[in-house]
């Protein structure tokens, strides 16, 4: 029985020590560091689902409201079904709403706000890891990697926070290393960089 432990622990042991291996040279791999600025100075806010959108009609007090928009990026308000929503700004979409409404109305001027933001799932912030509190957030111009650090609530103590990466899909899946020790801890405000839509911060655990 003793020598069947000890087998299986030797196998145990020399499965193990190539795994470790493996996960070292993949925490060893180097990226290059994240541009510090990386906003579009172009960039419009486009509507997702989830999103709730304010939509005001001139002279038609009884077709101003605020509605949601559906899991299927659509709205739908008097006069008005099965409108989509989702990959527009709030002028466009406000424009899709007056020719809807022409057809009732006689020249009609809306205006559209967008007044809570999820945003459409190609343009959130995805935070995975060792963050105190992973999450989805909603993408906003110039928002900074302290930001997402702010709302996730920081990283864990077992976090390898020099060794996060941001994963960049509106660049192919570039990656890019990030310093979190040096940012949270170290009060490095060189360290702090641009965040773009779709960003994926990965937050590693650390070995040691």
């Amino acid at each position: 029985m003793s020598k069947m432990i000890s087998t299986v622990r030797g196998w145990t042991l020399w499965f193990a020590v190539p795994v470790l291996a493996v996960a070292m040279v993949a925490g060893c791999r180097s990226y290059p560091p994240a541009p510090v600025s990386a906003a579009d100075s172009g960039y419009n806010y486009v509507i997702g689902p989830g999103d709730t959108v304010n939509i005001v009609v001139w002279r038609n007090p009884e077709l101003t409201m605020s509605v949601p928009v559906r899991p299927d990026g659509k709205i739908t308000t008097p006069l008005v079904e099965d409108l989509p929503a989702q990959g527009k700004d709030a002028t466009t979409l406000a424009r899709d709403i007056e020719k809807a409404l022409a057809r009732f109305i006689r020249e009609p001027v809306v205006t559209v706000v967008v007044t809570q933001f999820v945003g459409p799932y190609s343009e959130q912030i995805r935070v995975i890891g060792e963050a105190a509190h992973p999450q989805t957030l909603p993408y906003k111009q110039r928002m900074t990697l302290l930001d997402v650090m702010i709302e996730v609530g920081g990283i864990t103590d077992f976090a390898n926070g020099n060794g996060a990466t941001i994963l960049r899909t509106r660049e192919g899946n570039k990656q890019y290393s990030v310093r979190l020790d040096d940012l949270i801890k170290g009060g490095d405000v060189s360290a702090n960089v641009e965040m773009r839509p779709g960003d994926v911060l990965i937050i590693p655990q650390s070995w040691f």
